[in-house]
């Protein structure tokens, strides 16, 4: 906690409150603004470390989601622990995590509202942590459906839309079949509606990249990049780990290069 405003209004106090009473006054006064402050700066600010356990129990539940955990699968979750340069300590938590998430009994809908508490409201947050979860439902290529029902409940949960999620998929190269999706199961269920990567050499289509369609209007276009863009950008990430923020970097790359290609295909600056 930072006690900027206890200073400053204590001195103030001091200088046009007549002496020690006004600093006094003043002082409980910043005080009480610094406390304030710092409340909502923690129910907005994820805790580092807080998602190691839940993050790997929804990892476990999602590779066991379909019957069986395959090596692909645990070697998702080995680079995973890798890029995040997990101590050892931490390393043991995410293991133990990732092997609860596998029991038959274990309530993934727990682990996915930790994740959404840990989240708040730093939406730049959810979209990491989706990222993790993402690489391993692709673990196995074509994801079937109950991995793709707990991917889908956790972004729902993180506030993020069927859209928001298609393009981050469709930044791993994987397309949206919309024959494939049902949508009377809601935001838990469905068939998934990803079919294998179809990126081609120039990458994934830049219109479902900005969760956007091909018909829209360039006011609408640039719209949606800097909407993406001041929610993928990596500054934004504080604390989390540097693998994350590399992810991050990457979506962002993927972002403007969707959009440079949409401006190069209408002739928009």
């Amino acid at each position: 906690m930072t006690f900027t405003w206890t200073l400053w209004l204590a001195l103030f106090g001091l200088i046009f409150g007549h002496g020690l009473p006004g600093a006094v006054v003043g002082g409980i006064t910043g005080f009480i603004i610094d406390s304030l402050r710092k409340g909502q700066r923690s129910r907005v600010t994820p805790q580092a470390g807080g998602y190691i356990s839940p993050l790997f129990n929804v990892l476990g539940a999602v590779a066991k989601s379909d019957g069986r955990v395959s090596e692909a699968e645990i070697a998702v979750a080995e680079r995973v622990m890798q890029r995040m340069g997990l101590e050892h300590e931490q390393r043991k938590q995410a293991i133990i995590a990732f092997n609860q998430g596998k029991q038959p009994e274990f309530n993934v809908t727990l682990a996915i509202e930790e994740l959404r508490r840990w989240v708040g409201l730093r939406r730049d947050h959810a979209f990491p942590v989706l990222d993790v979860v993402i690489e391993t439902v692709l673990a196995e290529g074509n994801p079937p459906p109950e991995k793709m029902a707990i991917l889908r409940q956790l972004a729902f949960a993180l506030r993020v839309s069927d859209m928001e999620l298609m393009a981050l998929m469709a930044m791993k190269g994987y397309a949206w079949n919309a024959t494939g999706y049902s949508r009377g199961h809601g935001p838990y269920g469905g068939n998934g509606g990803y079919v294998p990567p179809q990126r081609n050499t120039q990458g994934p289509d830049p219109y479902t990249v900005l969760g956007i369609a091909r018909s829209v209007d360039d006011r609408a276009v640039k719209r949606a990049y800097r909407k993406l863009i001041s929610e993928h950008h990596p500054d934004r990430l504080g604390d989390l780990p540097e693998a994350m923020r590399k992810q991050a970097e990457s979506r962002a790359s993927e972002i403007n290069a969707a959009y440079e290609r949409i401006k190069a295909e209408r002739g928009f600056k």
